[in-house]
């Protein structure tokens, strides 16, 4: 039967309404209140002896079992209750809770999702591959580090041409400083950026600027401190071990649920907060040799929803497996999700910039491998790779280019370095400018790390805020040991230190040199993807690059439309030459010798025709069109 606490008395009653409920099991997971003023509480629980559902108060609940579930129908607990379950006489917050107000060692809070007037209705996302990404972490975006000052920052952006914001992972972390993969309650939105009701009233902020929001999320591994889902039932797996401990359990004993529970979990971002796309955290590290993967029925339940919702929903994946089954449809035996990230890109684009070969840098430095990645997806595409020690990647030639996120920097690169410098502090200003000119005008759905279109200085090192001594000098000793794996000749930031997370912080409004001209550069850019044929999408047949020296010639047609962007990945003048246009002659479109542009010396020719030698000067780059005024 479903089990009801009438409010004044305690007593368990049952009655029609409540027969009507649906089975304990088949329930939302979590806690979920109705406008009566009572709440539906769900949890699986299978290895508890007892469970006991614990108010605020006192007041004890027993709990109706069924298929290893645990839950009640309780009157007179609304929005605002503290709870938590009693496992066999150990106190535990909910798995599924939505809201931590003290932490993660705290209880857990019923939150009425349903309650914010949300704006959006009008709202329509951008087609994928009209995204163009600013990543943010919401602690160190703004010195308050919560959504509504975030929310400050989004004209700005709007303003620069991006399309789409992707904030890093705001599932519950202990403290108040994590980079988000730690988090241990995947449902509960962090307590100090502003909990559920400031990430809903952010979404709504992004929307009426025309933002999309994409969301890292984690569904490889959970955080150290805190993390209550192993005393709840097998939601891990020691058959198999990640980077960051064991391994979420896909597909050993217990695992449809498991599986249930992270399916419900990325639902439940698109519908309750609004979300466009989810970012999927490492999915090589979700270890799944079931025929029937996790991954793919993630992505079937999303379609599901888009369908129901008629809402495009996206999932992007990051993978460092270089395989294009992940963005493959399913019926041709792929997983079927949007989209991936493209490391490959980077490291070719980064080697060229600044010359280091050390750790995975090992297989980069030709500028063929960053001409690779532009016309053909990967660098590596089953060839030997020095660094692996064996072959990596397969043919990336039929994922179409709007299917991988392209950067010159990330939260994983600037942070896996020892200080966490920017590309800001490792190069000139002509190799910026050439870094966005590579990204923003090549095949692919462009990438920035939040404050790269200003030319932001900050550094951003790995930081946490563990309650645990041990723990904490565990994480040191992880995170030196790490980089000295890596090679790096200098000492890691200190993680636990609060100094490391404050020089993280950003500072949009500092006044740099040249500061106004990247800006410039980044906004015509992005102008110039969201109105060219030629660069607004491109099919793999549509995009072709070769190199001619240290020069990456890549072009992007349309029709009759065409783009040809000339790179010099070298710190000496070098000349290449323009391909055949569609038609008539080419005409400049963006230089990088322009003075508005922060460029100086001689400024390549207003107009040219095939075959003609253009001169670049070091690190420097020019786009020209042709086939109608675009």
């Amino acid at each position: 039967m479903t089990v009801v606490v009438e409010h004044q008395t305690g007593q368990l009653v049952e009655t029609a309404e409540t027969r009507a409920v649906a089975p304990v099991d088949r329930r939302p997971l979590g806690a979920v209140p109705h406008a009566d003023g009572r709440t539906s509480f769900a949890v699986w629980a299978p290895r508890a002896e007892q469970i006991v559902l614990v108010l605020d108060g006192g007041r004890r609940v027993p709990l109706e079992r069924r298929a290893g579930y645990a839950g009640a129908l309780v009157e007179g607990c609304g929005p605002g209750t503290r709870y938590r379950y009693e496992l066999d006489g150990r106190p535990l917050a909910d798995p599924a809770s939505r809201f931590q107000p003290e932490g993660v060692h705290g209880p857990s809070e019923v939150v009425d999702l349903a309650a914010h007037a949300w704006a959006d209705r009008s709202w329509v996302a951008p087609p994928l591959h009209r995204y163009a990404i600013s990543e943010l972490h919401i602690g160190t975006f703004t010195p308050e580090g919560t959504f509504d000052a975030a929310a400050g920052q989004l004209d700005r952006l709007a303003e620069v041409g991006f399309t789409a914001v992707e904030p890093m992972p705001l599932a519950q972390f202990p403290g108040r400083r994590n980079w988000g993969y730690d988090g241990v309650f995947p449902f509960a939105v962090q307590d100090s950026y502003g909990g559920p009701a400031g990430f809903q009233r952010f979404v709504d902020a992004c929307h009426a600027r025309g933002l999309a929001v994409v969301l890292d999320v984690v569904y490889n591994h959970l955080g150290p401190e805190g993390n209550v889902l192993g005393a709840y039932g097998p939601y891990f797996t020691d058959r198999y071990r990640t980077p960051w401990g064991d391994a979420v359990n896909v597909s050993e004993a217990g695992s449809d649920e498991v599986r249930r529970y992270f399916v419900e979990n990325a639902l439940g971002w698109f519908a309750d907060f609004h979300v466009d796309a989810l970012r999927l955290d490492a999915v090589h590290g979700i270890v799944d040799p079931t025929a029937s993967p996790f991954l793919a029925e993630l992505a079937r339940a999303t379609a599901d929803l888009s369908a129901a919702s008629g809402r495009q929903l996206l999932l992007i994946a990051e993978s460092a497996d270089n395989n294009p089954a992940v963005v493959t449809a399913q019926a041709a035996g792929g997983l079927g999700l949007d989209a991936q990230w493209n490391d490959d890109f980077h490291h070719a684009l980064h080697t060229a910039l600044t010359g280091e070969r050390h750790h995975y840098y090992a297989d980069f430095g030709s500028p063929g491998l960053l001409a690779r990645a532009m016309a053909e997806g990967f660098s590596y595409q089953g060839e030997h790779s020095g660094f692996r020690g064996r072959r990596h990647g397969a043919r990336s030639t039929a994922i179409e280019p709007e299917r991988l996120v392209i950067f010159t920097q990330n939260h994983d690169h600037v942070g896996n370095r020892p200080q966490g410098q920017r590309l800001s502090t490792q190069v000139g200003p002509d190799q910026l400018r050439l870094a966005a000119a590579a990204v923003l005008l090549a095949p692919g759905v462009p990438l920035l790390f939040m404050g790269e279109e200003y030319g932001e200085t900050a550094p951003f090192a790995y930081f946490v805020d563990h309650g645990d001594p041990d723990l904490l000098e565990a994480v040191r000793r992880g995170r030196a040991e790490e980089i000295a794996a890596s090679t790096w000749d200098e000492e890691a930031a200190d993680p636990a230190d609060p100094a490391t997370f404050a020089a993280a912080v950003l500072d949009p409004a500092a006044e740099r040199p040249g500061r106004a001209q990247l800006v410039a550069l980044h906004r015509r850019l992005l102008a110039l993807r969201a109105e060219h044929p030629a660069l607004v999408r491109s099919t793999r047949q549509e995009a072709t690059a070769h190199t001619e020296g240290p020069v990456v010639v890549l072009e992007r047609r349309h029709g009759t439309q065409a783009v040809a962007a000339l790179f010099n990945l070298g710190p000496e003048p070098a000349a290449a030459r323009l391909p055949e246009p569609p038609s008539g002659g080419w005409r400049v479109l963006a230089d990088s010798a322009e003075p508005e542009l922060g460029g100086q010396g001689e400024r390549a020719p207003a107009a040219a025709a095939a075959g003609h030698l253009v001169a670049l000067g070091a690190w420097g780059f020019v786009a020209y069109q042709a086939g109608g005024e675009g």
